[in-house]
């Protein structure tokens, strides 16, 4: 089952500075952008641009990153069931035209993915199809590095989001990551995003004289070393965030999973239902990230990716569930992706092998939804058995920086990346 992806190939050691140090911190909890540049308008868009965002109040975007690893099987998640190649490539894992929630094109998604056919019809579902990048790589952790860093041509330390932190200042609450080890995607050179156990933050904001002591223990002084201070630093910040959760949710609150997604070991239900009561409570984050590994279904794929797809159903499904009638849902975007599709053609033993192109999925009230962005790939020109991206996934991203967070995209993508008409 493959891991969260490192952040680039080794080398020789570098010298010690606070952003390495929190990536290797095993409490990995650093400053995100700040509260009140994003109060004075730091880093927005010129005011024309803003104004055109009918959907997304400026300045007012919630976004939730949902990282699927291990690539899943796009062809099997939005399914060409009427093109006879699909189901030439596919005699045994393809799906009938009768099987699949039928969305428009030919095109339908997997039976497990009930919910989102509901977000489609309701105009609050949009997906972006072949999503990729050039020369694509076969490997989980550099192509998850590609996608999360947004450079496929070089290895960077730094993630996309990470430097839209580094661009807007300290506050560690403006981006949270939610279970599991801190994603490249919120790594920057100076400020990182916050690391927040669905589960071991319960104790979340407890006083006393151990509080006292640890607060004692986090604070950086003169007289301590640099690697002293940037301990302290990180053990701060990550008092800072408990407290401040504790504030939002109440002391004896504390985050934790419904009894459902505690059933589901690493499900999404549990750390999306954590982003929801923090979005309904007010809480100053711009950007949550959750991921959710299993789809790397070399073999036995019908049965297990059915099971991964049905717990990202029930959990974006449940995520939104609690975020309705509330105002602050009304600027949420829920965006889910992976690091590479499959293979066309099925394996011999049940599955499919890594791929390329696969498409992403953007949900929420603001969405133009019910419809496709982007060319769906020919199964009759393939590259080497592979699908051939039609959407650039930067596109992706520049778009969400821009319509949904409310920034430049150059503060973190090349100038001129184009976007999409999501919103």
């Amino acid at each position: 089952m493959p891991r969260p992806p490192m952040a680039g190939p080794a080398t020789a050691r570098p010298a010690m500075t606070r952003r390495r140090f929190l990536i290797g911190s095993a409490a990995a909890v650093a400053a995100a952008g700040a509260a009140a540049a994003a109060r004075s308008g730091t880093g927005l868009l010129p005011g024309a641009h803003r104004s055109a965002l009918a959907a997304v109040r400026p300045g007012r975007g919630i976004l939730v990153v949902v990282t699927l690893y291990g690539g899943n099987d796009g062809l099997n998640t939005l399914i060409p069931a009427t093109d006879s190649r699909y189901r030439a490539g596919r005699p045994t894992l393809g799906y009938q035209p009768s099987e699949v929630l039928a969305l428009a094109d030919g095109l339908g998604l997997h039976p497990a993915l009930s919910g989102m056919k509901s977000l489609w019809d309701a105009g609050r579902l949009a997906v972006v199809r072949g999503v990729g990048y050039p020369d694509p790589v076969l490997s989980h952790f550099r192509s998850m590095d590609i996608w999360q860093s947004g450079s496929p041509t070089t290895a960077e330390t730094t993630g996309i989001f990470g430097r839209w932190l580094d661009a807007t200042g300290t506050d560690p609450m403006r981006a949270v990551n939610v279970g599991g080890p801190l994603p490249l995607l919120l790594r920057g050179e100076k400020s990182s995003g916050s690391s927040l156990s669905p589960t071991g933050a319960a104790s979340a904001g407890a006083t006393g004289a151990l509080d006292t002591a640890l607060a004692a223990l986090d604070r950086p002084g003169p007289e301590r070393s640099e690697l002293a201070n940037l301990v302290a630093r990180s053990g701060s910040d990550r008092l800072t965030v408990e407290h401040r959760i504790a504030d939002l949710l109440g002391p004896s609150a504390g985050p934790g999973p419904t009894p459902a997604a505690s059933g589901r070991a690493g499900g999404l239900a549990g750390p999306l239902e954590l982003a929801a009561r923090l979005i309904r409570a007010g809480s100053p984050t711009r950007l949550y990230h959750v991921a959710v590994n299993g789809f790397d279904n070399h073999t036995n794929e019908k049965q297990a990716h059915a099971r991964v797809l049905a717990d990202l159903d029930a959990g974006v499904g449940g995520f939104f569930t609690a975020l309705a009638g509330s105002p602050a849902g009304d600027d949420v975007v829920l965006v889910a992706y992976s690091e590479f599709g499959r293979r066309v053609a099925e394996n011999a033993s049940g599955g499919t092998d890594h791929g390329t192109a696969a498409p992403v999925f953007v949900a929420g009230r603001p969405v133009h939804g019910g419809r496709f962005v982007g060319d769906e790939p020919s199964l009759a020109d393939l590259d080497d058995g592979n699908l051939r991206f039609t959407t650039d996934y930067r596109a992706v991203f520049a778009t969400l920086l821009a319509d949904v967070i409310g920034v430049d995209p150059a503060v973190a993508l090349p100038k001129g990346t184009p976007t999409l008409p999501l919103f």
